[in-house]
């Protein structure tokens, strides 16, 4: 039985919540939380969604964080040439069979971002 259909939120706390909500408006288009009906939320595209706990030990991402986002996006070379443009520090760039493409950013406070481009079928 599936009682869950999705995700509904992603809730973290942060030293400056306005800060960090413009700017992943601005280079992801990520709408900020609606503060009234007026307000549009943030709406994804249809795709899947990995849910995956990891060991305490993981070194995927860094031992100082509790989590990892991880976006899918539709042109990785154009949202790439983007952050670098805006001086974002680009890492861990890389390609698996059968998955896709990734790449590794850090919003301004650190927290580690993964933007992945799945393989066209």
């Amino acid at each position: 039985m599936r009682n869950v259909v999705g995700i509904g939120g992603v809730f973290f706390r942060s030293k400056n919540p306005e800060a960090l909500a413009e700017w992943y408006e601005t280079h992801l288009g990520i709408n900020r939380a609606p503060k009234d009906m007026e307000a549009e939320p943030w709406t994804c595209d249809g795709g899947v969604t990995v849910f995956a706990p990891f060991s305490e030990s993981t070194d995927y991402f860094p031992d100082d964080r509790q989590f990892m986002l991880n976006f899918r996006v539709r042109d990785l070379d154009s949202l790439l040439a983007h952050f670098r443009s805006v001086g974002v520090d680009v890492s861990r760039e890389e390609e698996m069979e059968g998955l896709g493409r990734f790449a590794r950013i850090h919003d301004p406070e650190g927290n580690p971002i993964e933007l992945w481009q799945p393989e066209q079928t």
